[in-house]
């Protein structure tokens, strides 16, 4: 409506000088304002079929660091690119960038711009090209360029990882879990191998070419010395970490990530704390390609390269970690919403009293029969 009205007025003015004061002048003006704007519309027009729009940027970012965007525009033809309108914007996790950038190119093929984003809250999160416009030299007419956007591009926001205490009762009970079962499979290992065999917890020293995942972490801390398992221990004597980044349809994504992310951090700050003190674990967790991945974690360096993978999967809605019907020691399953929802992954468990929750506050809702705990401000894990 704007629009309309600023060319009625030009209008108007142009009637008036043409017809009340010099009627030459007004004659040559109204011959440019007319010409003018059909040569504009035509660039405008040509434009949208001569225009491909690309960007790219890193995969991952620190949380509280920018991200930096490469944008570059190309044409293609002989004649230059009137006034071409880019907007780019991002989801949650990022600062604002929904705004409109306009370039020209006049001379040469194709012209690039950077764009910085502030990562504000760490999880998974998306940079994309909204829309392109060519608009002419004026700026009157715009049409939408006929080349397909280039898809979104998916970028890890990396938090900070808090330094879980090992004193809280979360960690001791695991710690005691995990050393019962490894008493008992010592046993069981006694009466299933004989003199000349070799037993699953009998051990060499580390040799060239031999795989991490073998290394028994928590001998090797005391002979200060890599130890190798002979035979691979059982399953069962690892506990479970789940992570369940459960988003219900129709809650805003600006709470939710926030929940997603003190999730992360502290089923991570758990991970890092057993393997730092020599309990391997197993950590489930949807992939980017969206299957459930399960990973054994035996390496104090792992979890670091285990987040970046758990960071490159975006969330999808009303989606829960599936786990398989399991017998474990101890498994702790951190989750956004400890709702009666969150009763169909327990169920999997033969010993449900071996599960234990993780919530984002002591505000959380737990509708189930499972301990729920929470990580405070000073890295303990506290019962709700």
């Amino acid at each position: 409506m704007g629009t309309i009205l600023s060319i009625i007025s030009i209008a108007v003015a142009l009637l008036i000088f043409t017809f009340y004061i010099d009627g030459d002048i007004g004659v040559v003006i109204i011959a440019f304002m007319v010409f003018a704007p059909l040569v504009s519309g035509f660039f405008a027009w040509y434009g949208r079929k001569r225009t491909v729009v690309t960007f790219d940027c890193d995969g991952f970012v620190k949380k509280g660091s920018k991200l930096k965007v490469n944008v570059n525009v190309e044409k293609s033809g002989f004649f230059p690119l009137g006034i071409i309108e880019i907007r780019l914007a991002a989801s949650e996790v990022f600062g604002n960038i929904d705004k409109l950038y306009k370039l020209s190119i006049i001379k040469g093929n194709s012209k690039s711009f950077s764009v910085e984003v502030d990562a504000n809250t760490g999880g998974n999160g998306s940079i994309f090209v909204s829309s392109v416009r060519s608009c002419g030299f004026l700026g009157f007419a715009g049409f939408n360029i006929k080349s397909q956007l280039p898809p979104p591009k998916s970028v890890g926001v990396i938090p900070e990882i808090p330094d879980a205490k090992t004193s809280s009762k979360l960690f001791r009970s695991i710690a005691d879990s995990v050393m019962t079962s490894d008493d008992e499979e010592k046993n069981d290992s006694a009466q299933l191998f004989s003199a000349t065999t070799t037993p699953g917890y009998e051990h060499r020293e580390y040799e060239a070419g031999d795989p991490l995942k073998r290394v028994n972490w928590k001998l090797s801390a005391k002979k200060n010395q890599l130890m190798i398992r002979l035979d691979e221990a059982a399953s069962a004597v690892q506990p479970v970490i789940a992570l369940d980044l459960f988003r219900a349809k129709g809650v805003k994504a600006e709470d939710a990530i926030l929940r997603e992310e003190r999730i992360i951090c502290s089923a991570f700050g758990l991970l890092s704390a057993l393997i730092k003190n020599g309990i391997a674990s197993t950590f489930v967790y949807y992939g980017a390609s969206g299957e459930v991945v399960s990973e054994s974690v035996d390496n104090p360096d792992y979890p670091s390269q285990l987040l970046l993978k758990v960071l490159a999967a975006s969330v999808e809605c009303d989606r829960r970690i599936k786990i398989d019907a399991v017998s474990v020691c101890s498994c702790v399953i951190a989750s956004t919403d400890c709702t009666s929802s969150l009763n169909s992954v327990i169920s999997a468990f033969e010993d449900k009293e071996a599960v234990s929750l993780i919530g984002t506050s002591a505000r959380d809702k737990n509708e189930t029969d499972c301990k729920m705990w929470y990580l405070d401000g000073d890295n303990n894990f506290k019962l709700v």
